[in-house]
């Protein structure tokens, strides 16, 4: 089953998100069984169990809002553990159905941190849960090593596919897979420049944190992953522009997904339109568009958010510094 992980396609995005001639190459995670982070959930497992510290048969838990969850699902059915995952009332009713359909035990918390949001509340129930299930273990997906070295396969997949790489844009959430396909590209070209996308009222690089309907990009935590140093600029991407991205890359690439595809496709496409002719931009595109049938594809949910007929402007807002203003539409920072 682990052999279904891998080799994803990559696709050419052009046309009306840039000119002719112009565009980006997508990495196409969706192809993956569960999406981006079956990669991250099968290395995780399997070092855990070389060093020893996943017993055999013993539980994994682990807070998640979906994707890295399915691949815990995956891990758990090729090594033999029994899987538990805590999220919060936002995660789908497909993934929560799903992940019981493959046989994970699915926590929800019903209400959030009052100082780190969502995401605090879940680990503070996963600790809770280690403690109460000695010898269970947690992948600590935000912090751990292992997570970013799972991701050199997929760098060695785009350098086959596409050769020289200039611009690499990333979603970031646990920070996990732009940290891991930028390290290695830049063993083949060290001039590489590596684009992050994070949500509006995301803390991962500085900015303050507002509740945020996007899942799967964004953090109200820091999680040690993220690797601040190796990018090279920054772009925060809001609700309303992710929308507009996937639903014009349905209606003219019938390659899209969600929240973290949207916002990367707004960031990628502007590279292209600014950038020299010759230069070549990969983006990840983490999942595809199933789960998000209730959200970024839903016209009742998209009209109640205010998410229908707002397209990115031309160019972003641009700050120098998270503390010169807060971002509530698609803004960028230079960070070298």
């Amino acid at each position: 089953m682990a052999q279904l992980v891998g080799d994803t396609p990559v696709c050419w995005i052009g046309e009306p998100f840039a000119p002719a001639g112009r565009g980006f190459w997508a990495k196409i995670e969706g192809a993956n069984p569960g999406g981006l982070k079956d990669r991250p959930a099968l290395h995780i497992t399997e070092q855990a169990r070389h060093r020893g510290e996943l017993a055999p048969g013993a539980m994994i838990v682990e807070s998640t809002s979906g994707t890295f969850g399915l691949g815990l699902a995956l891990a758990g059915i090729v090594y033999g553990h029994p899987v538990t995952v805590v999220t919060d009332t936002g995660m789908e009713t497909i993934v929560r159905r799903l992940l019981a359909s493959y046989g994970a035990r699915v926590e929800t918390i019903e209400h959030p941190h009052p100082v780190g949001g969502w995401q605090q509340a879940r680990l503070d129930r996963v600790a809770q849960l280690l403690a109460q299930h000695p010898g269970a273990y947690c992948p600590q997906q935000y912090d751990n090593p292992d997570n970013v070295a799972a991701y050199a396969g997929l760098a060695r997949e785009l350098t086959d596919q596409l050769g020289r790489i200039d611009i690499l844009v990333c979603s970031v959430g646990t920070g996990g897979h732009s940290a891991g396909v930028a390290k290695a590209l830049r063993e083949q070209n060290p001039a590489l420049r590596l684009v992050g996308v994070d949500a509006t009222g995301s803390t991962i690089f500085g900015q303050p944190a507002r509740p945020r309907l996007m899942r799967g990009l964004g953090s109200s935590i820091n999680p040690r992953n993220v690797a601040h140093d190796a990018f090279d600029e920054v772009h925060w991407v809001a609700p309303h522009e992710a929308v507009w991205a996937c639903r014009t890359l349905a209606a003219t690439h019938y390659t899209t997904g969600g929240w973290s595809v949207g916002a990367v496709t707004v960031v990628a496409a502007w590279l292209a339109r600014t950038n020299p002719p010759g230069c070549r931009i990969a983006a990840v595109f983490p999942d595809g568009p199933a789960r998000y049938y209730t959200t970024v594809y839903d016209d009742a949910y998209c009209a109640q958010n205010d998410l229908l007929g707002r397209p990115p402007a031309d160019e972003p807002d641009q700050i120098k510094h998270p503390d010169e203003a807060e971002a509530t539409r698609w803004t960028r920072m230079v960070m070298r």
